[in-house]
C-alpha cells in the first residue's frame, strides 16, 4: 500500500512541476509549443481581466521576467493596431514583457515594412497568430471619410490606404449618419487589411497555407474596453 502511495505521490508531483513549468512559460512570454487557438485564448483571457480590472501582466514585467528575455524571444502573437494612445495591446490584452510581438501605425494599414516586420515575428521567431485589431472611432479612418482630394503631407498615403474600405462602406452604409459611416469603415478596413496581409505577402501565405498561420480580426471598443473578434 504505502509504494502504490508513493508512486501516487511521485506521479502528483511530477505534474505539478510540468504545471509550474508551463505556467512559468507564459509568465516569461515564451509561446513555445503553443497553436494559434492558445494564442488567441491568451489574448481574450488578457482582455476580460483588463475589462474587468483584474490586470495581471504588470506581475511580467519585473527584473526576473527582463532577464529571462534578455537573450530571445518567443511572443504567441503578432498584433496590428492603429497607433492611437488610447489602444495599447499590452495594457488591453493585460501583456507583460516578451507575450506580444506588436506593430502600430495609423489606421492599422501595412506598408513593405509592416509587412517584413510581421514576416519577421511569423517565419523567424513563430509566432502562430496575427491579429489585425481595428478600433472604435479611429481617427486615421475619419480623415479617410472626411478626405476631400489630397490631404497634405504624408497623411495622404495613409488616407489612400484607408481608402478602398471608405469605399465600401459606403455601398454597405447609405445612411447618412457620419459616426455610422466611420465605423462601417473602421471594421471595412480591419477585414480588408486582414484579407490582404497572405495576398501582399507570399511568405505569410505560405505560413497559412502550411497551418502554421492563422490571420485573425478584431475591434476595440473605447468605451467598455472590450476586444471582440469579428467574423
Amino acid at each position: 500500500m504505502a509504494g502504490i502511495t508513493g508512486k501516487i505521490m511521485k506521479v502528483a508531483a511530477i505534474a505539478a512541476v510540468a504545471t509550474l513549468m508551463s505556467v512559468a512559460a507564459y509568465a516569461s512570454g515564451s509561446g513555445v509549443g503553443m497553436n494559434a487557438d492558445q494564442a488567441l485564448q491568451q489574448l481574450m483571457e488578457g482582455n476580460k481581466r483588463f475589462v474587468d480590472q483584474q490586470m495581471t501582466g504588470q506581475k511580467l514585467c519585473d527584473a526576473k521576467a527582463r532577464q529571462s528575455l534578455a537573450t530571445g524571444q518567443k511572443p504567441y502573437a503578432v498584433i496590428l493596431t492603429c497607433s492611437d494612445s488610447r489602444v495599447p495591446p499590452e495594457i488591453i490584452f493585460d501583456k507583460g514583457l516578451g507575450e506580444i510581438f506588436v506593430i502600430r501605425v495609423a489606421g492599422n494599414v501595412p506598408d513593405p515594412i509592416v509587412l517584413g516586420s510581421i514576416e519577421y515575428a511569423a517565419e523567424h521567431i513563430g509566432s502562430p497568430l496575427v491579429m489585425v485589431l481595428g478600433h472604435e472611432r479611429c481617427g486615421a479612418v475619419t480623415a479617410a471619410v472626411d478626405a476631400k482630394g489630397k490631404p497634405e503631407g504624408n497623411i495622404g498615403a495613409i488616407v489612400k490606404t484607408i481608402a478602398p474600405a471608405v469605399k465600401q462602406a459606403r455601398k454597405t452604409y447609405t445612411g447618412k449618419d457620419k459616426a455610422q459611416l466611420v465605423e462601417t469603415a473602421v471594421d471595412a478596413n480591419a477585414r480588408l487589411v486582414a484579407a490582404n496581409l497572405t495576398k501582399q505577402s507570399s511568405v505569410l501565405k505560405h505560413l497559412v497555407k502550411e497551418g502554421k498561420l492563422t490571420i485573425v480580426t478584431a475591434k476595440y471598443d473605447l468605451d467598455d474596453g472590450t476586444v471582440t473578434l469579428m467574423k
